[in-house]
């Protein structure tokens, strides 16, 4: 019985610390708080649930949502659905009459998945696709007559600002990063006047691939996704690391990897993307 005691009392202390390893792991981060003075307050996790909710979002579209020409105003609309330049590689994707999935893109759009459905069932075209002349134009190419949402007033909405705000406005509502190596979930890759995505975290535990999310860049152009790409090429095309000033955040020692937000199964279904374009021509 005597030999038995350093057995059970090994096996209590084992027991034991994995228990606290566990304990450990399910306690939550503790994050600094964004700055109070920013416009919204937000963390990670929401960021990251929100833009799966626009990714996810389901709606059934109708014929009478599909517009190809001039609205009302005289602006230029082209809905991304199956009949938008099919054999082309910025090619339309939803089809009418059945339950499609994302929240199309529109040229300057920043519906959230409510404020579309109710456009779509009021007879607004589904999305707008960015074409050089839309960019030309800027915001005198905007329809009021389309919904859906840009890469802008995405993560606008990821970052739950009260209002949109474009490629060229988020740099004064955020801090650019002493590197990119300092990017966490929630956090921008900008180029001003261009295109922003939403960081999702990272693929690899060196930081040479990294998760956004995006709407208006390949190989989906036109609805928004999670994908993974390597960081130096999206750097080398001029993507400038920011957070969000409201965005609260880890800190993260040396040597050390922020938390993980996306789930396995969600990062699984990330799309690949080995040379990553500037998105929105």
């Amino acid at each position: 019985m005597m030999r038995a005691f350093p057995l059970l009392m090994l096996l209590l202390l084992v027991g034991c610390d994995s228990m606290s390893k566990k304990k450990q792991a399910d306690e939550p981060t503790q994050l600094i708080p964004g700055d109070p003075s920013a416009p919204s307050q937000v963390t990670p996790d929401e960021a990251m649930k929100i833009a799966q909710e626009f990714t996810r979002h389901t709606w059934r579209p109708f014929a009478r949502n599909i517009l190809h020409g001039k609205d009302k105003a005289g602006i230029l609309v082209n809905t991304p659905d199956v009949t938008h330049e099919p054999d082309k590689e910025r090619k339309g994707w939803w089809v009418p009459g059945e339950m499609n999935s994302g929240v199309p893109y529109k040229w300057g759009g920043y519906d959230d998945p409510a404020s579309f459905d109710l456009a779509i069932a009021n007879g607004s075209a589904g999305g707008d696709v960015s074409s050089p002349e839309k960019r030309r134009a800027d915001n005198a190419a905007v329809s009021s007559q389309a919904a859906g949402v840009d890469c802008s007033g995405f993560v606008s909405r990821c970052l739950k600002l009260p209002t949109a705000h474009d490629t060229s406005q988020l740099p004064a509502v955020c801090t650019e990063l002493a590197s990119a190596q300092e990017l966490q979930p929630g956090d921008l890759l900008n180029i001003p006047h261009r295109h922003v995505v939403l960081c999702a975290g990272w693929y690899d535990p060196q930081h040479t691939w990294i998760y956004y999310y995006e709407t208006g860049g390949g190989p989906d152009y036109w609805k928004p996704g999670l994908k993974q790409a390597p960081l130096d090429a999206l750097l080398a095309l001029g993507y400038k690391p920011m957070r969000y000033k409201g965005m609260a955040h880890e800190l993260v020692p040396s040597g050390k990897q922020p938390r993980e937000v996306l789930t396995r199964a969600v990062k699984a279904a990330a799309q690949v993307v080995t040379n990553p374009t500037i998105g929105e021509p």
